[in-house]
């Protein structure tokens, strides 16, 4: 393992509220098993995150969903890091954990100059690659391959535009982050009628962002791919790697449930180009997409931070992408990387949905080990896997995600139930939910704040 400069600790933001963000568990974990001091901004005392033996305090964030519209959202979160920051012998190290806490900090990058260290990122720049529609611009300028894409004005192009992309089509709103909860919105869903476009366009204003309409790139085994890497002051990718997609929830265009590492030179140089032009520093995870037709790799998604399964790249010495962030960042050396091929990560919640649904895919893949050939060689695997809950070491996060998850499909099935009994429901009402949601513009709800919990190793 390299030599880490323990003095220095982490602070892990995550705005959204996922409480089953299991890309915020690996870190703390890969963190704390260093010896790094570890705090954690997340959305509630009872997140399975906050039970993890290695996070030292967590810290709950604003109470209520914020979209960075309003000034008051990024003073409320200044104030929130600036206070953590205080309680702190040693400016730490800050990693975002989305995309509305990666967008929020290069906003309070000047801000937060001296309190914590960053990298060296080109103003704007994680909110351009985050933004979808501005991803479309990004792609043609460089030359990287990308869906087709349109951006209507108007509903009836929207109509026309998923007629002449060639139904289905994937619509996607250009910002996510905005889109409110309890409306129904998705960031991706596929559009399969002119009908079903004009109306979701009609539901713009509501999203708070531009929809894009894409062609829609068939999917199929081994065809999608993503690259996880951390890039240093000297704009180069420090450590870099693409991985297999063998497993997702939803089916075939979901999160990653099950992913392999394996060499793939052409999503490896693709990225790397790519990084370099941009001039990005710090942690990125990109998704592409095989076009069967034309042998291309698409670019789907550039998510400025670290992705949910990082985990997976963990090399040979133990270094992944947050590892090596903490390392540039503290001057120390970040080792050269060495290549695990075939190691395996396994999100157990979304894997067990993905085998129910589809269950005969890719049954056996992260038990096959005698080889593998991806990027035209053989290569030689790696018999590692890591699950993204369980650890011998940290059992509580395992075990309280499993109670939360249960909840979890206990509640939605209850209100799907209700909905469906006649008589029980009816246009315009609301079943209660479990939380309060802020109306963009509206005052929020501040009642029964929650003090932050601490959590010593």
């Amino acid at each position: 393992m390299p030599s880490f400069d323990t003095r220095v600790p982490a602070v892990l933001m995550r705005l959204d509220r996922n409480p089953f963000h299991h890309g915020t568990l690996g870190a703390v974990r890969s963190l704390g098993r260093a010896g790094i001091e570890v705090h954690a901004v997340i959305e509630g005392a009872r997140s399975p995150v906050g039970r993890s033996r290695y996070l030292r305090r967590a810290h709950l964030r604003p109470d209520q969903p914020t979209d960075l519209t309003e000034p008051s959202d990024l003073a409320e979160i200044q104030r929130l890091l600036l206070g953590i920051a205080d309680r702190l012998a040693t400016p730490p190290v800050l990693i975002a954990m989305d995309d509305l806490s990666a967008i929020a900090v290069g906003r309070l990058r000047e801000r937060l100059g001296g309190r914590y260290l960053l990298p060296e990122q080109p103003s704007g720049l994680p909110e351009r690659v985050a933004d979808k529609a501005e991803l479309v611009g990004i792609c043609g300028t460089l030359g990287i391959p990308h869906p087709r894409t349109v951006i209507p004005s108007g509903a009836e192009e929207a109509a026309a535009a998923a007629w002449s992309l060639g139904l289905p089509v994937v619509a996607k709103w250009s910002r996510p982050w905005l889109l409110p909860e309890g409306t129904g919105l998705r960031s991706t869903r596929v559009v399969r009628s002119p009908q079903e476009a004009r109306e979701l366009y009609g539901r713009s204003a509501e999203a708070g962002s531009r929809l894009l309409l894409q062609e829609f790139l068939p999917q199929g085994r081994d065809l999608d791919w993503f690259f996880h890497g951390y890039s240093g002051g000297g704009g180069e990718c420090l450590v870099g790697a693409a991985g297999r997609k063998e497993r997702s929830w939803p089916v075939g265009a979901g999160l990653t449930a099950v992913g392999r590492w394996l060499p793939n030179p052409a999503v490896e140089r693709m990225a790397r180009q790519m990084v370099s032009a941009l001039g990005y520093r710090g942690i990125l995870d990109l998704d592409f997409r095989l076009d069967t037709a034309t042998g291309a790799y698409h670019l789907l998604d550039f998510n400025p931070r670290p992705g949910a399964q990082f985990r997976l790249f963990t090399d040979r010495a133990g270094t992944d992408v947050v590892r090596a962030l903490h390392l540039d960042l503290t001057g120390r050396a970040v080792p050269t990387q060495e290549a695990a091929h075939g190691r395996t990560f396994v999100v157990e919640n979304y894997a067990l949905l993905s085998f129910l649904a589809s269950p005969w895919a890719s049954l056996l893949t992260p038990f096959r080990f005698r080889g593998v050939r991806a990027g035209g060689r053989g290569v030689r695997r790696s018999r590692s896997t890591e699950a993204a809950w369980f650890a011998l070491d940290d059992p509580l996060p395992a075990y309280a995600m499993a109670v939360a998850w249960v909840l979890h499909v206990v509640r939605r099935g209850w209100r799907r139930l209700r909905r469906a009994l006649p008589g029980r429901h009816t246009a315009g009402s609301e079943w209660p939910r479990t939380s309060p949601v802020r109306q963009r513009g509206r005052g929020r709800n501040r009642a029964n704040p929650r003090p932050p919990v601490s959590h010593a190793p």
